[in-house]
């Protein structure tokens, strides 16, 4: 609605409402004071479509509206939408992802995820619910493909969080992170090595990662697909997408090479630590 429509449309339901007693535009009393400051919203077959904001003045006849929000509830009102990258996309280049990995991987792979999932939810129960109730609520446990719901909407969740784990500063892992590992792994390296391994090890498309578990230690896993740490009650610490879409283009089909370079230049163990 364009601002002039708006106005039109508001003096005409002040009109409306001054007429029918419910006051909401507000007359002057003979002190000339404001007699009713009430605001009003009105309810059409998709949702609220005025809400008109207590007004600051009126003159007899006429109402002056002192702000209008016109807007439409549809199925795209809670839509997820693709976050932008958290750095430029020729950022990480000079540490192995290239710009054209990113413009591929981030603008079409998972802005297809965003698209697609949007479509699957709409008019579903799952409709306006949050991506973590969406990813536990469809996951199957029992079955080796999951619906289309989960599929997208776990990949969006995926990267969403791989984009934030990734840096193109140099990044020392804090104290805290380096204890926690050497802990559970015994070093940093026996980490790296575990944690590569899975990937390596993780047959056709899926997810390498490094998770807080259930009983707050520290764990390596793989998952196949989309599938991520959700599914499980962990929380995902660190995740590095191993789908052949995320390394082709600056590794080809070497996925090892992929995984030493992600853990050695691109981690952000910041970002990494602060999810303990």
């Amino acid at each position: 609605m364009r601002r002039s429509e708006g106005f039109r449309a508001a003096r005409h339901l002040c009109r409306a409402m001054r007429l029918s007693g419910e006051g909401a535009c507000g007359r002057r009393s003979r002190q000339g004071r404001l007699r009713d400051r009430q605001s009003w919203s009105g309810t059409g077959a998709q949702g609220p479509i005025f809400l008109i904001v207590p007004l600051t003045f009126a003159r007899r006849g006429f109402c002056y509206v002192a702000q209008i929000h016109h807007w439409q509830q549809s199925e795209t009102d809670m839509a997820f939408e693709l976050p932008d990258l958290p750095y430029a996309h020729d950022a990480l280049a000079s540490k192995g992802m290239s710009k054209e990995t990113l413009e591929y991987h981030h603008d079409l792979h998972h802005k297809a995820y965003v698209d697609n999932g949007n479509k699957l939810i709409a008019g579903t129960e799952w409709d306006g619910k949050s991506m973590e109730e969406i990813i536990r609520g469809t996951y199957d446990k029992s079955a080796v493909a999951q619906n289309g719901i989960f599929n997208n909407i776990s990949q969006l969740w995926n990267h969403n969080q791989f984009w934030k784990m990734m840096t193109p500063n140099d990044s020392k892992m804090p104290g805290e992170l380096e204890s926690a590992i050497a802990d559970s792994f015994g070093s940093v390296d026996k980490f790296k090595e575990e944690f590569a391994a899975a990937g390596a090890g993780q047959f056709g498309s899926g997810w390498a990662w490094l998770v807080k578990d259930t009983d707050g230690g520290l764990k390596v896993t793989k998952t196949e697909n989309g599938v991520n740490p959700l599914c499980f009650g962990q929380t995902a610490l660190l995740g590095l997408d191993v789908w052949e879409h995320s390394y082709y283009i600056d590794f080809r089909n070497k996925r090892p090479a992929y995984i030493t370079n992600f853990l050695d230049n691109l981690v952000n163990w910041e970002n990494v630590a602060s999810r303990m």
